[in-house]
């Protein structure tokens, strides 16, 4: 079930989607430009410029690049500890850091990262990212891959990649060491893999927040973000799952998202959105039904809740595939209920990708927030006063990279955000 909506117009895991501060230590330090320098008054020391962003790379390179300056700076052992002949690393699946998704590109980079340090650095002993191997406190790699603008920034067209690296010492609770690089899109495949592009919907969540929130704006020596350390036992058995449901395994990854979620620290929007699709394939509709009714939960409690509905190119109808749109009425018909009873009310925002005029994009996002009111209200006449569409073209993109496939679906979303009435 690809739902892409087409322009025409143990712990916590996926995916938070935000917007993170350039630090000038950390993987968004180098943007923008700096003012004109004035004279520093008399006796007064001037103060040292900023470091020259790395340069945009051919793809290849840039992987090269991060990996060795991570590996070859990294701080070992912990201070104070005994020197150690092979330190155990586990690799969390790299993400892309705007929508928290998996990639062709981000799976292959991992992979590349593993077959580095298994040749290359033979002080470290690559392990699998699995429940056991975490509780034995190891090194822990964790990489975001977002595209940038020319200013290299996460907003407009995006014209380049960054590649943040980092390494955490669960056992100290700190970074160890840090990676970052740029690279030119030539040579990306950023296609989602099976379960990121299979979600039905996107919401904030501190489990994902916690793991970009640790890679970017940080330097080595910082403390590991406390939402991304509670979190990472269950994010083994997440990793697993999304294994699972890729290989088409639905049952195996049913078995471990329930178990994933029945951890304390297991309520995460990535696990609510596995055991939607795990039931859906499988053929369970009351559980699936029961399931998408707690995503829709989730993202109401988060204010935000983003789903992917495919529409017919240049159109405000859903496309006539039943094997793609086939769910869109469970879905809006959950979303009606779960929103009647929440009492606030609701903005419907419609989006596109950067693609084509911005003045037909933005009439085209808004005609399918308004069917999309439409839908809800006639599920649940209640909500008909308590309801404002809106679109706003490709204003908020979180991809950004106008492909018009299922790698930037969600910048063809609706979203649904709580506000006061």
């Amino acid at each position: 079930m690809t739902a892409i909506f087409r322009k025409a117009g143990t712990t916590k895991l996926w995916m938070a989607l935000l917007s993170v501060s350039l630090l000038a230590t950390g993987c968004e330090s180098l943007t923008g430009a700096s003012s004109a320098p004035t004279a520093p008054a008399a006796g007064v020391a001037q103060a040292a410029s900023p470091p020259a962003p790395p340069p945009v790379q051919p793809y290849d390179k840039a992987v090269l690049s991060a990996a060795t300056a991570l590996f070859n700076n990294a701080k070992l052992p912990a201070e104070g500890s005994p020197r150690q002949e092979k330190y155990t690393v586990v690799i969390d699946p790299l993400i892309d850091g705007m929508t928290g998704e998996q990639s062709v590109t981000t799976r292959s980079m991992g992979q590349r990262l593993t077959t580095m340090m298994r040749e290359q650095y033979p002080q470290f002993d690559v392990k699998a990212f699995s429940a056991a191997n975490v509780a034995k406190s190891p090194l822990v790699l964790i990489g975001t891959f977002t595209g940038v603008n020319a200013e290299r920034k996460t907003s407009g067209p995006r014209e380049s990649y960054r590649i943040c690296l980092a390494l955490a010492d669960l056992r100290s609770g700190k970074l160890v060491s840090k990676g970052l690089a740029f690279a030119l899109p030539a040579g990306v495949d950023p296609t989602p893999l099976a379960f990121f592009r299979d979600a039905p919907a996107w919401s904030s969540d501190p489990a994902t927040e916690g793991y970009i929130k640790t890679c970017q704006g940080t330097k080595a020596g910082d403390p590991i973000n406390p939402l991304y350390l509670d979190r990472i036992i269950a994010a083994s058995l997440v990793a697993e799952a999304i294994d699972a449901y890729d290989a088409g395994r639905y049952q195996d990854s049913l078995e471990l998202y329930q178990n994933a979620r029945a951890m304390p620290a297991g309520n995460q929007f990535r696990v609510l959105n596995g055991i939607y699709l795990a039931n859906w394939k499988l053929g369970h509709q009351q559980q699936a039904e029961a399931a998408f009714s707690k995503i829709v939960d989730f993202g109401l409690e988060q204010k935000r809740l983003a789903v992917k509905f495919l529409f017919r190119p240049g159109s405000t109808a859903f496309v006539q595939d039943t094997k793609l749109s086939g769910p869109y009425p469970l879905w809006l018909k959950t979303i009606a209920r779960q929103t009647s009873g929440v009492g606030s009310c609701l903005e419907v925002t419609g989006h596109t990708s950067p693609t084509g005029p911005e003045p037909l994009n933005e009439r085209l996002s808004l005609l399918r927030a308004e069917y999309v009111k439409t839908k809800l209200a006639g599920a649940s006449p209640v909500l008909a006063k308590r309801m404002i569409a809106n679109g706003v073209g490709s204003r908020q993109t979180m991809v950004g990279t106008g492909r018009d496939d299922a790698s930037d679906a969600l910048d063809r979303r609706v979203e649904f955000k709580v506000i006061g009435c």
